[in-house]
């Protein structure tokens, strides 16, 4: 009888190692990823609802940016409580299927990202470089394909990496030097050949990141062309501001996937990729509606009209 692919390993559990050993820092770990946690529920959903409710704020741009607060809720979600649990737990595990589950959800989330920063990049290009045809352009059938195709990869995505990490055999020892189920410290663990496993990990990044990257800077580049021909100052300085919070969101994220994934694995240095990987797991999360928000003229002006009719109320 055939042994199913999910059952040739050993190990039905994993132990993670989590963020820290010392006992004096679990305390204030654990106040601080409260803390992030609940201002990253707190920022993207407060977003998400400001967009929905305010229906000036209805425009593609908006609906981009709607849907990359519910993939930093999804993605903080993911981690953060199985983080907190950890820190006062006296053993940080996590079952066999667990671990598949949350590897899944992740790599849906980093990859929707990626895609989503690209589309966002894409909007900004057309709403500069052809204002006159943005509505058509850009419609809301397009914005829900969008959508609906950067899930729709990322979920292939997932998939293929999900299933590749786990038919690999896990025969011992099963304790993950990190604090949530990642490719690179499965592999570490699995006692099977992994440079398959490498080799796709590599090309589809290169494809995912390389790829949207491309779209960004072609994006961007068209963009520049465009507002240096703007003979109004105002005009630039207006052009460019609503480019700056899509930019810096862009850099922290795809600066620190770079550096996770598109090494050799003898570069891999585990401590250090746990503090990347906090960044854009846990940091970038909370950062973004942050980045979005503070800069941007119309979602303050929303927040100040919804909190003047809560006061009239």
């Amino acid at each position: 009888m055939e042994t199913s692919l999910w059952n040739r390993s050993r190990v039905t559990e994993f132990i993670l190692l989590g963020i820290t050993n010392e006992p004096e820092l679990t305390l204030p770990l654990f106040i601080l990823f409260l803390l992030i946690y609940a201002v990253t529920l707190v920022g993207n959903l407060g977003l998400i609802i400001l967009i929905k409710t305010d229906s000036r704020l209805h425009t593609p741009m908006y609906f981009f940016l709607s849907s990359l607060a519910f993939v930093d809720v999804n993605y903080s979600s993911a981690i953060t409580p199985k983080i907190l649990v950890d820190l006062l737990a006296e053993r940080k595990s996590i079952g066999y299927f667990g671990c598949a589950i949350q590897l899944f959800i992740c790599i849906i989330c980093g990859s929707t990202e990626c895609l989503l920063l690209a589309v966002m990049a894409y909007d900004r290009y057309v709403a500069v470089c052809n204002p006159l045809h943005y509505s058509t352009i850009m419609s809301g059938k397009v914005c829900v394909w969008l959508i609906a195709g950067s899930y729709i990869l990322s979920i292939l995505y997932s998939c293929l990496h999900t299933v590749f990490t786990f038919i690999l055999s896990f025969c011992g020892p099963n304790v993950i030097n990190h604090y949530y189920c990642d490719i690179p410290p499965l592999l570490q663990l699995s006692c099977s050949d992994t440079l398959t496993n490498e080799t796709v990990i590599f090309v589809q990044v290169s494809i995912n990141s390389v790829g949207t990257t491309m779209v960004i800077l072609t994006s961007y580049v068209c963009i520049l062309a465009t507002v240096l021909k703007i003979r109004s100052a105002e005009s630039r300085r207006k052009a460019f501001s609503t480019c700056t919070s899509h930019l810096t969101g862009v850099s922290l994220f795809y600066g620190a996937i770079f550096f996770m994934y598109l090494r050799p694995s003898s570069k891999y240095a585990l401590e250090q990729d746990k503090v990347v990987s906090l960044f854009y797991t846990v940091v970038i999360p909370m950062l973004n509606p942050l980045i979005y928000s503070l800069r941007n003229k119309d979602v303050k002006e929303a927040f100040r009209r919804h909190c003047n009719s809560k006061i009239q109320l």
